[in-house]
């Protein structure tokens, strides 16, 4: 697997890389002790530059996790790096070696990365002399990589220029016999393995031929030396064309077999192997993933390598599980093979003889009575033999005396088999015939048995085998289901946690809180002071919704809108969020929220006042929401498979926006005024200055709930005076209904607001109405102090 840049690979990556320049050092961090990230800035636009000691730079656009304490060095490039300008980004002649130049000169810094042997990243000041090394050593015995020494610039190769046809020759007759063209020119040239490889088969050569091998076969240098200088210069073309266009990116994968625990077919799995700025011709046949940039696809490929690790772990796994599985297969049928190669054996054996009966008796009972006369065993063995000479057809067919189990072996033949006399009339009965005829073989006989009892023998033993056959399989059958039952739960366990454990992209916005709207708006919350001000100073566009609780200490919530507000659904969801991240929530309160552009939104404080971190000033009309009960409730994150996302595309669609007021109060609507949005608990700005540090949960907390209990109190007291005030009108009313017959009712406005006099009204804009009733005529006189309207009417419809 290729883990490291050649030289083409830096050519092309710093040519991409120039977009760079002019960007400015916003943060500098490690992720281990090879690895570092420089955050780069200009206006809006932001990057983020990753540089790994020995193996590359890019771009990235996955968030990489910091070391738990920064380095020395990192510390050192914080110090000189800090609102520095990139003002140059370039390769060191034709080495392996990336200079970045921050800042200009005298105030100039240069990072110097190798991307060779063991790596190394190099600080230095405008006059190349060394502030920081990474890695101190010694080269040779004059170049010392240490600090307060030079840099040394002049051992980097100037060119790429090819060899002539002579320096080809001579390299190439001072190889080794059987050395192939790669392993000789690489060492030799800067272009890389892969570019050599791709230029040698696009001119009709390999990299694997040989040198004065067959001349058929291997490489022969008069032959070929002509394509192979044209090779060379294609290659040194390359290299420059890489100089002067961005390159697209490749990936080129290899697929991985691997079970699939759901049963059926196998799966295969697509596992990265080598990044390249282009297709070369070696690569063409393989799997590939092409993407617009080479950066991306190098970001891409190191950013996948630990998602890859564990899938490559959870193959094993699974490799592993079901090899145990074949194994338990394979010893169940070598198990029932050899039960049944017994059974037949011990079949034959019996058959062979029942129908060998004479000659097995004559040659135990020969043996037998040798032994009742006190024969030695090897005059036994001598007695055999010499009958076997004299053509004895009993002893010929004792092959061998095992005297020490009582037990001889013999040779015995089928005598009804008749192919030696067949002259070919029964040929139809050959196939029948075929299957009573058998074969000679040996065969143990028990001497203290008879032939007939010897036949039993194998006879009960072909038994006993069928009977262990049969016990075989049904206790076989068992322990098989349980092996693939736990072969398969084995497979699920390792697939889900490669799901779970495998590294994902992170989104910037889940380090807020955030959630998708039923109409699929992004809507992020901050989570403390700091969050606040991040969130509206840095992703907040004009066209987006500021939402916030009308309650001190809450979220600043955001809803990311591309063109236009929201639906009325998005809006009330949004507002229930800004009121749960606050106080309110916490306290069991409820209250309201409000919206407004983000255009509205200003860290601009008014003349002699100041804003702390995460307070803002509103101007223009506030747009309030109608509160609602907030519930508590569980939610599920998931997500989808690749293969399964156009299924549910468009399932949250927008849907059709309705008037705004459906969720907004218009009577809360107020006019054009400055509102200072805080956020730290503190509304006076003399006292803010005094005191800036964030109060805890529960200090926030303690002060707030008072508040809204104490103006939930006073909102119940002015209701009850009201009501109190009404009774005694009406009380009145009915007195004066007695005594005059005629009576003035007080009215409350259209606007559903009580008056309790007419200044108030006339405050109010609102007109002071009268109606008075004759219980006599039932006539019913309006009256205003603008106009007086009459009007005739039956009571009951009063």
């Amino acid at each position: 697997m290729k883990n490291r840049f050649n030289t083409y690979d830096i050519v092309c990556m710093v040519a991409e890389l120039q977009r760079l320049v002019g960007m400015r050092v916003n943060q500098v961090y490690d992720i281990d002790n090879r690895s570092y990230v420089i955050r780069l800035q200009r206006s809006e636009e932001k990057s983020v530059l990753l540089l790994e000691s020995g193996n590359r730079f890019h771009t990235t656009q996955f968030e990489w996790p910091k070391n738990v304490a920064p380095s020395g060095f990192t510390m050192k490039l914080r110090k000189h790096l800090k609102n520095k300008r990139l003002e140059k980004l370039n390769q060191l002649g034709i080495d392996r070696i990336v200079d970045l130049q921050f800042g200009s000169g005298e105030a100039a810094y240069h990072v110097i990365l190798e991307l060779y042997d063991r790596g190394n990243i190099v600080l230095t000041d405008c006059e190349w002399t060394i502030l920081n090394v990474l890695r101190p050593h010694v080269e040779g015995d004059k170049i010392r990589f240490a600090v307060r020494e030079k840099y040394p610039l002049d051992r980097a190769k100037t060119s790429y220029e090819a060899p002539s046809s002579d320096a080809l020759k001579e390299i190439l007759s001072k190889s080794k016999p059987g050395d192939n063209l790669k392993k000789i020119l690489n060492p030799k040239l800067e272009y890389g393995a892969a570019v050599i490889d791709h230029v040698l088969q696009e001119n009709g050569l390999t990299g694997n031929m040989k040198i004065n091998a067959d001349p058929n076969k291997g490489f022969q240098i008069e032959q070929h030396l002509d394509k192979l200088v044209n090779a060379l210069k294609q290659a040194e073309l390359l290299i420059d064309n890489g100089k002067n266009q961005i390159a697209k990116g490749y990936i080129i994968q290899k697929k991985e077999d691997r079970p699939n625990p759901e049963g059926g077919g196998p799966t295969f799995l697509l596992t990265n192997q080598e990044f390249h700025p282009m297709l070369y011709r070696q690569n063409a046949d393989q799997p590939y993933a092409e993407f617009d940039t080479f950066d991306r696809a190098v970001d891409e490929f190191f950013s996948a390598l630990e998602g890859q690790k564990i899938d490559l772990k959870t193959i094993q796994v699974e490799r592993e599980a079901m090899k145990k599985l074949q194994n338990v297969r394979k010893d169940h049928e070598k198990r029932i093979t050899e039960l049944e190669r017994v059974q037949l054996e011990d079949r034959k054996a019996a058959e062979m003889i029942s129908r060998n009966e004479p000659l097995v008796e004559q040659a135990r009972l020969a043996i037998q009575t040798a032994i009742a006369n006190q024969m030695s065993w090897d005059d036994i063995q001598l007695l055999v033999k010499t009958a076997q000479d004299n053509n004895d057809p009993v002893a010929s067919s004792i092959k061998e005396l095992k005297l020490k189990t009582n037990h001889i072996t013999l040779l015995l033949k089928d005598p009804y088999n008749f192919d030696e006399d067949d002259d070919g009339e029964d040929d139809e009965d050959d196939d029948e015939d075929e299957a009573r005829r058998l074969k000679p073989m040996l065969i143990d006989i028990d001497l203290s048995l008879t032939a007939f009892a010897n036949a039993r023998r194998y006879y009960d033993q072909k038994r006993n085998a069928a009977k262990k056959q049969q016990k075989t399989v049904e206790s076989a059958g068992k322990a098989l289901k349980s092996a693939e039952r736990k072969t398969k739960q084995t497979l699920k366990e390792a697939h889900t946690i490669s799901n779970i454990t495998k590294a994902r992209k992170t989104y910037w916005f889940e380090k807020f809180f955030w959630f998708i709207s039923s109409d699929n708006y992004l809507v992020i919350g901050g989570r403390d002071q700091q969050q606040n001000e991040l969130l509206v100073k840095r992703y907040m566009r004009s066209t987006d919704i500021y939402v916030h609780a009308e309650v001190t200490g809450a979220s600043s919530v955001v809803i990311k809108c591309p063109s236009g507000p929201p639906p009325p659904r998005t809006l009330s969801e949004a507002g229930q969020a800004a009121v749960a991240y606050s106080v309110a929530w916490e306290a069991k309160v409820l209250t309201r929220a409000w919206w407004v552009y983000g255009h509205q939104v200003s860290k601009s404080a008014p003349t002699g006042e100041y804003l702390t971190t995460g307070s803002f000033m509103i101007r223009g009309k506030k747009n309030y929401l109608v509160p609602e009960h907030l519930q508590f409730g569980f939610s599920f994150m998931f997500r989808l498979e690749d293969s399964c996302i156009e299924k549910h595309r468009d399932e949250r669609k927008f849907i059709a926006a309705d008037d705004a007021s459906e969720v907004t109060s218009i009577l809360d609507t107020e006019d054009e005024q400055e509102i200072i949005v805080s956020d730290d608990g503190d509304d006076d700005p003399a006292e803010k200055d005094q005191d800036t540090k964030p109060k805890s949960a529960l200090e926030t907390i303690s002060e707030e709930v008072p508040k809204l209990k104490q103006q939930e109190a006073t909102d119940d007291k002015v209701k009850e005076k009201r009501e109190s005030d009404n009774k005694e009108k009406q009380e009145q009313q009915e007195t004066e209904e007695k005594d005059d017959n005629q009576a003035e009712i007080d009215v409350p406005e259209e606007n559903g607001k009580d008056n309790d006099s007419d200044s108030d009204s006339s405050e109010d804009g609102v007109l002071n109405t009268h109606i008075k009733v004759d219980h006599e005529t039932g006539q019913v006189f309006i009256a205003s102090k603008t106009r007086t309207i009459s009007e005739v009417s039956d009571r009951s419809k009063l």
